[in-house]
């Protein structure tokens, strides 16, 4: 589950960490108001209106500017908020902007230069522990600094069984190239977000980019957020975060329906029972000349009710071709499964548009092909991978 950036900043705010304090408005009238409150708590005379999308690289669409004055920050935040956004990091369409955060300038003028780095905390899956990413090159896309300038990516990795140590905070520090106060500064600053990042069962925290300053402080500028969705019934008060604006209607009706489903961009919709074979079954598609539009995991029941939602999901993906169905018989009866899908289809009627290959394998598969063979619909019957195959591209031609 992704966090908006003020969210993020709240969170991190509770374990510690120093952040560029803001409000979030969703009417320029309220962004006035805002900044009105901001200049009152915090002296700020600037401010910096930010767009708050779940999507990197808002500046370089246009997603965040500074306001001198009042009557800039009405006229930014008018022209962000409802705007469709588009970043690096979305699709062509871009995401409707709800609301702006309205932060506090923090690069005042003082004893020193401000400077910018790049600090993360996430998962390695490669070995199992946590790692702190991070960067004196912050700023930046660290796509970009990574494949220019691959020696100012440093990492560290933490055991999770002993936890983040500070000789390791300490090293962070120092590769950053800080000394003095703003040296003790970032090591709080690494402590205090591993924390954060461990107390919220989070997948990764990355802050891009951490300001040094110009008096030596070390701050969240910004903050982007991922937290493990397995771990939310620990965090009931994280789960009441999720922006259900921000994530795709037909991924969210499918998780409120029970299904595991990722959209995707092909024309052969599919519907499995497992991950792992619904992976063998994209390649499949794949093979077979097609791509798949989705991923979509009914899990260890199907029955009429479920396969019925499961293909409604399916059939609002207007690119859809061809439908495939891959049950393997394990937890569930093949026929059951037949029964379920051809309960489904007659219910359905007309909405069924295109072809549909139904391929089981396991307990009672030559019964409910028999089943599917004779209901007297327009569904193709297949046992083996290799027979769903050339069905897919029978269809499909």
């Amino acid at each position: 589950m992704n966090l908006h950036e003020y969210q993020g900043k709240e969170l991190l705010s509770k374990y510690g960490v120093k952040i560029q304090r803001g409000i979030v408005a969703t009417t320029p009238e309220e962004a006035v108001e805002a900044a009105k409150k901001l200049t009152e708590e915090t002296e700020t005379g600037w401010h910096v209106i930010k767009a708050q999308v779940h999507a990197g690289g808002r500046g370089k669409g246009g997603g965040v500017k500074l306001a001198k004055n009042l009557d800039q920050v009405k006229e930014i935040a008018n022209d962000i908020i409802g705007m469709q956004l588009v970043t690096p990091q979305t699709s062509a369409e871009g995401k409707k902007v709800h609301q702006v955060l309205v932060a506090e300038d923090v690069y005042y003028p003082g004893d020193s230069e401000p400077e910018e780095f790049y600090v993360s905390v996430l998962l390695n899956r490669a070995n199992g522990t946590n790692m702190i990413m991070y960067s004196p090159e912050g700023g930046m896309d660290i796509e970009e600094v990574a494949e220019s300038m691959p020696d100012k990516i440093f990492t560290e990795e933490i055991d999770p069984a002993v936890g983040l140590q500070g000789f390791q905070a300490r090293r962070v520090a120092f590769n950053l190239g800080l000394s003095g106060q703003a040296f003790k500064e970032m090591v709080k600053f690494v402590h205090s977000l591993y924390n954060a990042y461990v107390g919220a069962d989070a997948s990764m925290f990355e802050i891009n980019p951490v300001l040094k300053t110009s008096d030596n402080q070390i701050m969240a500028v910004d903050s982007k957020v991922t937290l493990d969705d397995n771990a939310m019934y620990r965090h009931k008060d994280l789960a009441e975060l999720r922006d259900k604006r921000e994530e795709d209607p037909t991924e969210v009706e499918a998780g409120e329906a029970g299904l595991n489903f990722v959209k995707l961009d092909g024309n052969v919709g599919c519907m499995v029972n497992g991950a792992g074979l619904a992976m063998a079954t994209m390649d499949m598609i794949k093979q077979a000349g097609g791509s798949p539009a989705n991923f979509l995991d009914v899990g260890g029941t199907a029955d009429a009710e479920r396969v019925e939602k499961a293909f409604r999901i399916i059939l609002k993906d207007d690119n859809v071709d061809a439908i495939l169905v891959n049950i393997f018989g394990g937890i569930v009866r093949c026929d059951r499964v037949a029964q379920g899908i051809i309960d489904a289809y007659k219910n359905m009627g007309d909405a069924i548009k295109v072809p549909i290959i139904v391929r089981l394998q396991g307990t009672n598969a030559v019964e409910a092909k028999e089943m599917i063979d004779g209901s007297g619909l327009k569904v193709h019957s297949a046992i083996t991978l290799e027979e769903a195959a050339t069905k897919v591209k029978e269809v499909l031609s």
